[in-house]
């Protein structure tokens, strides 16, 4: 299928904005602040609450967003982490995904702000995304958040998907807490280069996220070549997917990262864990960001949604 025609005009809309950039080295700090700018929007979907606060993290105070539906508790609880390449995004590049998401799966979303790379680089970011998964486990056990205990899933987008799958193995390994569901979207789950899917080659340039750029990403985060062969930073390479909870795997099709999304919802599968894998036609890494004014890309939010609904109640 052909790119999407609101997405080829976004593309053309973005490449403009970023020709008239001044001409001068964009710092770090710059292009966090693009990011963030790029992705927020003042088309923000009504929930029931929204609240910015603190949890312990390990080197610190984790900065947390809490949505809230507007419907009488005790609600689901999805842990979301932001994408960004391990390196740019927060709470505000992803807010209207998390409203979206609380709206339609009528679940709390609890969105983490982890740290970044390069100051903070791996596994700092497992870390955080661990601790967070844990308080919001205990917060919920002990009555807080007015949330149910037995139904928590974690999810997130690009780097955000790789946590995910990253914290399913960990909780898998460490006892606890128990997971209903994983909702990776568009995930990176591969960060060893020594082999390239094909999709890496054949979306390497002009599709938003770059081959280049995903290889600086991943140089930011990763302290050596070792790092990459990690588990805990490509958690493709896990010998043993058995034991995690269900998944819906979103990849889509003018994306570099769409073939490992891909081979990880087949290793799932194979290791007997139900997946729902969709390869949405048209679109672009990132295309989760678009939902506020493409009715394709909100109808798959709608549809990841029912699937993060449903496991709740099975």
């Amino acid at each position: 299928m052909s790119l999407n025609p609101e997405i080829r005009e976004f593309l053309e809309r973005y490449a403009a904005a970023a020709a008239a950039l001044p001409n001068e080295p964009l710092t770090l700090a710059k292009l966090r602040e693009y990011f963030t700018f790029t992705w927020s929007t003042d088309c923000l979907e009504t929930v029931g609450s929204n609240e910015n606060r603190t949890i312990p993290g390990p080197a610190g105070e984790l900065p947390v967003r809490i949505y809230t539906p507007e419907k009488e508790g005790p609600h689901p609880v999805l842990v979301f982490y932001h994408g960004g390449g391990f390196v740019l995004g927060g709470l505000d590049s992803h807010d209207s995904i998390c409203r979206m998401i609380t709206n339609d799966a009528e679940v709390i979303v609890v969105s983490v702000d982890y740290r970044l790379a390069p100051e903070h680089p791996f596994p700092a970011a497992v870390e955080d995304a661990w601790a967070a998964l844990e308080w919001v486990a205990q917060a919920a056990a002990e009555g807080r958040l007015n949330a149910d205990p037995s139904r928590i899933a974690v999810g997130g987008d690009s780097a955000g998907g790789n946590l995910s799958a990253v914290m399913t193995r960990l909780s898998k390994e460490r006892g606890g807490p128990s997971l209903a569901h994983q909702l990776l979207i568009y995930p990176a789950v591969s960060l060893d280069f020594s082999t390239l899917f094909p999709s890496m080659e054949e979306n390497a340039e002009g599709y938003l996220l770059t081959l280049d750029s995903i290889r600086w990403f991943y140089s930011q985060y990763l302290r050596s070549g070792e790092d990459a062969l990690d588990t805990s930073a490509s958690p493709l390479l896990a010998a043993d997917l058995s034991g995690l909870p269900p998944a819906t795997v979103i990849t889509a099709q003018y994306d570099p990262l769409r073939d490992e999304g891909e081979a990880y919802a087949k290793r799932l599968q194979e290791a007997g864990v139900a997946v729902e894998y969709k390869c949405c036609e048209g679109m672009i890494h990132q295309f989760f960001n678009l939902a506020y004014d493409n009715e394709d890309a909100r109808s798959v939010i709608r549809e990841a949604a029912a699937a993060l609904k449903a496991s709740f109640h099975s």
